[in-house]
């Protein structure tokens, strides 16, 4: 007589097998919940950490990073709008100049008002970078000039608005909300001027943008607390003024 085949029976049958493999499913799916709730490192742990207290709400870094940006920004573009009424050589250019100028005397009042309130230090010439994008409308004459310009500052538009974007969707701190109101307000101005001049190279800008890795945050100062006064911006060149620098109130 033939003997019939043993079955399986216990946890290595058939469905004591689908039981194990649905508890370890279930199992990877529960444990990043408990595995990282008190685990440093994590973004919320890094944002806890970098964030401080003031009298208009959490302070975080990036918040900070967003205060200093705007004051550089305004440390190089204003001059670069003065140029640009001066040595652009169509009326779309100098006009874009315009903007910039009137944008950025704006913003620059704003940002210094707000980072005395907050008690942080601002820096007060252009960065490496900015000061050789000047160097580069400095020696460019005629159409290249008008080219280099458009270009050069709708590049460096673009980024600060994708940044501004980020903080007013994320801040909790009330001063820092209403300066990326009117960031967003003055930057999409400038975008839309300098695309009016007719130079923007929209194909390079695309390249640009899905090539570039994430910008570092710009070095800023941590926590709040009495501050100097920020100082007299360090002008570029002397034929170009920069916003002068406002004194620090207490927080």
């Amino acid at each position: 007589m033939r003997s019939r085949p043993v079955r399986s029976r216990g946890i290595f049958g058939g469905t004591g097998l689908l039981i194990t493999l649905l508890a370890g499913t279930l199992a990877a799916l529960v444990f990043p919940v408990w595995s990282y709730a008190d685990r440093s490192g994590t973004g919320l742990d890094t944002l806890n950490a970098q964030t401080v207290p003031t009298a208009y709400g959490p302070l975080s870094a990036l918040d900070r990073d967003f205060v200093t940006r705007v004051r550089l920004a305004g440390l190089w573009e204003l001059p670069a709008g003065q140029q640009a009424e001066q040595k652009g050589t169509t009326q779309a250019v100098r006009t874009a100049g315009e903007h910039l100028v009137t944008g950025h005397t704006f913003l620059d009042a704003r940002v210094r008002d707000v980072a005395g309130r907050l008690g942080l230090a601002l820096p007060n010439q252009p960065n490496a970078q900015q000061r050789q994008w000047l160097a580069t409308l400095d020696a460019a004459q005629g159409q290249e000039y008008d080219r280099d310009f458009a270009n050069l500052l709708r590049r460096a538009h673009g980024k600060v608005f994708a940044v501004v974007a980020q903080v007013r969707a994320t801040t909790r701190n009330s001063l820092v909300r209403a300066l990326a109101d009117d960031a967003n307000t003055t930057v999409l101005d400038h975008i839309k001027v300098l695309e009016a001049t007719g130079y923007v190279d929209f194909d390079a800008l695309a390249e640009d943008a899905a090539t570039a890795s994430p910008a570092p945050l710009t070095p800023s100062p941590a926590p709040p607390g009495p501050t100097d006064d920020p100082g007299t911006p360090i002008p570029v060149t002397p034929t170009y003024s920069l916003p002068p620098a406002a004194s620090s109130p207490p927080p």
